[in-house]
């Protein structure tokens, strides 16, 4: 494992962070982190906006540091250029260890509510929840993945809609592509979900999973491994996979194959603007379109496959 990493932190316009923020966990390869100090809120509504909001990327210190900082600075001055008036400030260079990334963060994760039922508390706080709540207990780590995201919220409120339309005595089976922390793997169960399956292909993000199944004793519900997709042989009723949208559209064969027929598809990751790439990728397979959920800058995609 990696012990010492390289931060570039970007300062940026709140209406640019997700194009950043996409761009800088492409390059990579890790997830970023978006920094809004103001974050004090048990909901994710009662957040406010900041004016300017800084990403954080992350490469491990055996790299050339420099040429790193001068390609994200070239795609800050270009990215600038497309933007009348704008002047992005120069990325900012810093040492990080492991242990300081994995908990830095810990200060700005409440408890957050998702959808009706979902609560999702830090595995360090105490809440009293409300009758008919779903707690989920959780500590990402350094995987991606706490419920405050609005790509694993729409997830969540999907995956939540479509498990309160299954039959009573169905348990459906559910594959979570790129499990992160674990939270949808584990709203799944919790939800009514029977067979449930969690792939990465980060053997950290694995192990962070795994230990948040434990946390909320759910091991024995979920298999975790880092089989990638197009290796699995096992179809599944639901499917959700929160990743780039190019990578979606790269799967989309191998996602429509390993939905059963009449089971459901969950795209999220995508920025708004690249939703007509991800619908015009999933064009061909044997998917029917149901509906598009927003939320900022990113939406999510349900698709049926038919009967």
């Amino acid at each position: 494992m990696t012990d010492t990493w390289v931060e570039i932190s970007c300062r940026v316009p709140a209406e640019l962070a997700d194009i950043v923020a996409e761009y800088l966990t492409g390059l990579s390869g890790n997830g970023v982190c978006v920094e809004n100090l103001n974050v004090d809120a048990f909901s994710h509504s009662e957040i406010p906006e900041s004016a300017v909001i800084t990403v954080r990327s992350y490469f491990p210190a055996t790299e050339n540091s420099a040429d790193r900082l001068a390609e994200i600075g070239t795609f800050l001055k270009e990215l600038s250029g497309r933007q009348p008036g704008c002047v992005l400030a120069e990325p900012e260079l810093s040492s990080v260890s492991t242990e300081d990334w994995s908990t830095s963060w810990k200060a700005n994760f409440k408890p957050l509510r998702v959808g009706n039922r979902l609560l999702i508390v830090p595995s360090w706080e105490e809440v009293q929840p409300r009758p008919g709540d779903i707690v989920l207990h959780l500590d990402p780590g350094m995987a991606f993945g706490t419920g405050g995201h609005e790509t694993t919220r729409l997830c969540l409120e999907l995956l939540e809609q479509i498990m309160d339309d299954m039959p009573l005595l169905l348990s459906p089976s559910v594959l979570d592509l790129g499990t992160g922390s674990g939270i949808l793997a584990m709203a799944a169960v919790q939800l009514g979900a029977g067979r449930v399956y969690a792939v990465d292909i980060d053997p950290q993000a694995v192990e962070v999973a795994r230990e948040n199944l434990a946390t909320n004793g759910l091991t024995e519900q979920v298999e975790c491994s880092t089989t990638p997709l197009e290796s699995l042989s096992e179809d599944f009723d639901v499917i959700l996979a929160n990743i780039l949208a190019e990578e979606l559209v790269r799967l989309a064969p191998f996602l429509a194959r390993r939905l059963k027929p009449g089971g459901s598809l969950v795209l999220s990751g995508i920025l708004a603007e690249k939703e007509g790439l991800v619908r015009t990728g999933f064009a061909h397979q044997p998917l029917h379109y149901l509906t598009t959920l927003r939320a900022g800058e990113w939406v999510a995609i349900h698709y049926r496959k038919a009967d």
